[in-house]
């Protein structure tokens, strides 16, 4: 499909497992404070399935795609710090930056850009009117305050890694934010898909002296442990138990303790990386949402802390009840208080973390782009979709380019 100068290629939401290549309308500037961007790379997120498997209250007609990088292509009259052909990533909460919430720095709350609810960003259920970036060109709202100056020119070294800055990155940073990583703390990540494989590079970035991650694909393991995790593997028996069992065979662990801090058998820190969609590891042709937080509860240490990045929805038409559909489930409570374990939850304000991430980038600290699997044009992107929701042929995260 051939675009116009008005027009552009776009992948289209057209109903539950179809998304269609489309000629449509290309962005324009609304108002002074926003700019144009032409994209070079977009990816497929994770959480773009949720929406493709008809699990959202997402519109047909929606482009999906929040994470986004490109080249300014036009800008408004009001934007006086950038200027055309900068290089720019895009958070992927879209943000006022001057509201209550943004001006206390948490942007994933933004209380100006959702007319209809808290927090906006790009072609995402329930996020506002915004189209997203798995097309050509994009609009940023209140740009100035939203784009995140790049160094390099696009398709050199870092365009893998600057792309997961609008979100897996970031969010990836944020989980261990919530589940209080620090230097020498031991983690355990359930989910190796990529926002779980970069909580693991940023657990290494804070220090962290043991990381488990949970999943059973053969492939995303193996790159756990190349983000130095000890990668365990759920088919081969409980996670819980696994790494008991590892800690408890660690001689020089148990040479440090104390009497009674054998107790303390678990990790000091857990993540769920996984989300609403979660298999149950006893019969994994079947969804049990609570899975991760269950597993939780059993392995985080007395005292510790849960990070609940994977998304939780309030609307889910494939839940398996009425309660399901209304994103509510049984979960350990007494468990967790007990444990006096705190649980954090809640989307990534991007801002917060994606200069300090940029910059580390660009000196060489971290290498996030190394999870992506494949480099695709948006002509291939349906079949892409198909293949990534099956979790086919090694498919761990897709860049398209326009």
């Amino acid at each position: 499909m051939v675009s116009s100068e008005k027009t552009m290629n776009a992948l289209v939401y057209r109903g539950p497992l179809k998304m269609v290549v489309e000629e449509v309308e290309k962005p324009r500037i609304m108002v002074a404070t926003d700019a144009i961007v032409k994209i070079t790379s977009s990816a497929i997120c994770g959480s773009d399935l949720h929406m493709y498997e008809g699990r959202t209250n997402v519109e047909t007609g929606k482009i999906f795609g929040h994470e986004i990088l490109g080249v300014i292509e036009q800008a408004g009259d009001a934007i006086t710090q950038l200027k055309v052909g900068d290089r720019v990533v895009l958070p992927f909460n879209i943000s006022c930056g001057c509201c209550f919430n943004c001006s206390r720095g948490i942007t994933a709350a933004c209380l100006i850009t959702n007319p209809e609810g808290i927090g906006a960003a790009y072609g995402y259920a329930g996020m506002g009117p915004y189209q997203g970036g798995q097309t050509e060109y994009v609009r940023v709202p209140y740009a100035e305050f939203n784009c995140l100056k790049l160094p390099g020119k696009p398709g050199d070294n870092f365009e893998d890694d600057f792309v997961m800055l609008a979100d897996i990155f970031p969010t990836a940073y944020h989980a261990a934010e919530l589940a209080h990583v620090q230097t020498g703390m031991s983690v355990a990540i359930y989910g190796a898909g990529p926002v779980g494989l970069l909580t693991a590079l940023s657990c290494q970035l804070k220090g962290a002296g043991e990381i488990y991650v949970i999943d059973d694909v053969p492939e995303r393991l193996e790159l756990a442990s190349q983000f130095g995790a000890i990668p365990i593997d759920f088919s081969q028996g409980s996670p819980v138990e696994q790494i008991h069992d590892i800690r408890k065979n660690n001689r020089l662990l148990r040479e440090g303790m104390r009497p009674g801090e054998e107790k303390m058998k678990g990790v000091m820190c857990g993540i769920d990386a996984v989300g609403y969609q979660c298999c149950n590891i006893k019969h994994s042709t079947e969804e049990k949402p609570t899975q991760v937080i269950d597993h939780l509860a059993e392995l985080v240490n007395p005292t510790g802390h849960i990070g609940i990045i994977g998304v939780f929805t309030t609307q889910d038409p494939g839940g398996k009840d009425p309660h399901a559909k209304k994103g509510e489930y049984v979960i350990p409570w007494g468990a967790l208080w007990e444990k006096g374990i705190s649980v954090g939850t809640g989307q990534c304000p991007v801002k917060k973390y994606n200069y300090q991430l940029r910059d580390a980038i660009v000196a060489g600290r971290a290498k996030p782009g190394k999870i992506v699997s494949h480099r695709i044009s948006i002509a291939e992107a349906p079949e892409a979709y198909a293949k990534f929701d099956k979790q086919d042929d090694g498919y761990t995260k897709i860049i398209l380019k326009p």
